[in-house]
């Protein structure tokens, strides 16, 4: 079992930046068999969509909205994940939920963050 709690959404102008953040808890065995993390949004009356994934090699993904503007990371120890959203864009508000897949197979969703872009 994995417990995902979002946070640092807001309101923002455009072209401004955020950085959500994503902590995981959970046992250990569950936390170390984190096999990718990643972001998704849904916007209002928009269907839910894949943001970036970072597995566990480093590996990183993103949609091709926001490439170039959003960094997905994560610590060393495996159980914080960090979203840095750099020119933000009135498109980008909606609901980031953080999301995460084990390598049993079983997959975790957040309570999702807020995101406001808007002058």
């Amino acid at each position: 079992q994995v417990q995902l709690v979002e946070s640092g959404g807001g309101l923002v102008q455009p072209g401004g930046s955020l950085r959500l953040s994503c902590a995981a808890s959970g046992n250990s065995g569950s936390i170390t068999s984190i096999g990718v993390m990643g972001w998704y949004r849904q916007a209002p009356g928009k269907q839910r969509e894949w943001v970036a994934s970072i597995f566990s090699t480093g590996f990183t993904t993103y949609t091709d909205s926001v490439k170039g503007r959003f960094t997905v990371s994560r610590d060393n120890a495996g159980n914080l994940m960090n979203l840095q959203m750099n020119n933000l864009e009135p498109e980008d508000t909606a609901v980031y939920y953080c999301r995460v897949s084990l390598t049993t197979g079983d997959t975790y969703r957040g309570q999702g963050t807020q995101v406001t872009v808007s002058s």
